[in-house]
């Protein structure tokens, strides 16, 4: 059986957290529950995750509305139509033109099915996705956790999780290996925890979120 949070269960799975995690409790008392954030399980979210790669919220998501803008819905037969030119207009990078063209053409051919990757088991999605150029374990974190709404995802090679947990620690000097030693106790629910922690970065640090 599949774990997913839902709106129905979201603010539930905050508070078991809450309650029993010292640090995820003063978060919440600073700033409350972070946002559902969930994306549709769809190509165009796979094409956003891999623009945010490496690069800061604004970056990917300015690449992502040009796209929209020229494309309307970002569909992997549109995506194919454009020139590596066109693209790059849209400030896609010329790594990230090759990722976004692969993507597109495992879609067409049938070697990727979203749909089937709603109902498999984490590793498997894992497996399937990391076949393709240019996804990698970070990429199917976020995708695992937006998309598919997965409860028990922890993305360590997110640079605002790690982040915001030497902030809260107030130890710059801690490991991803203890960082993950610290999430055992939010297990199964780390994709929450995740948020919260996210949550927390965005708000002490002001950022604003781009929609």
């Amino acid at each position: 059986m599949i774990d997913r949070f839902t709106e129905q269960n979201f603010h539930e799975r905050c508070d078991i957290l809450i309650e029993k995690d010292e640090t995820l409790h003063e978060v919440f008392r600073l700033y409350g529950y972070p946002p559902f954030w969930v994306r549709p399980n769809t190509f165009q979210t796979l094409v956003l995750t891999i623009l945010e790669q490496q690069v800061s919220l604004a970056s990917a998501f300015a690449a992502f509305k040009k796209l929209k803008e020229r494309l309307g819905a970002i569909t992997p037969n549109k995506v194919l139509e454009l020139s590596d030119e066109e693209l790059r207009s849209c400030y896609l990078s010329r790594q990230k033109i090759v990722y976004v063209r692969i993507l597109a053409q495992a879609l067409l051919s049938k070697e990727i099915r979203l749909q089937q990757l709603y109902y498999q088991e984490d590793p498997v999605v894992r497996n399937s996705l990391k076949q393709l150029k240019g996804i990698g374990d970070w990429t199917v974190d976020i995708y695992l956790m937006h998309a598919l709404r997965r409860c028990d995802i922890f993305p360590i090679g997110d640079l605002a999780l790690v982040n915001a947990i030497r902030m809260l620690r107030q130890d710059k000097s801690l490991t991803k290996e203890t960082m993950m030693d610290i999430s055992e106790a939010w297990k199964p629910n780390r994709s929450i925890a995740t948020m919260i922690l996210w949550h927390y970065y965005i708000k002490s640090r002001n950022i604003k979120l781009l929609h």
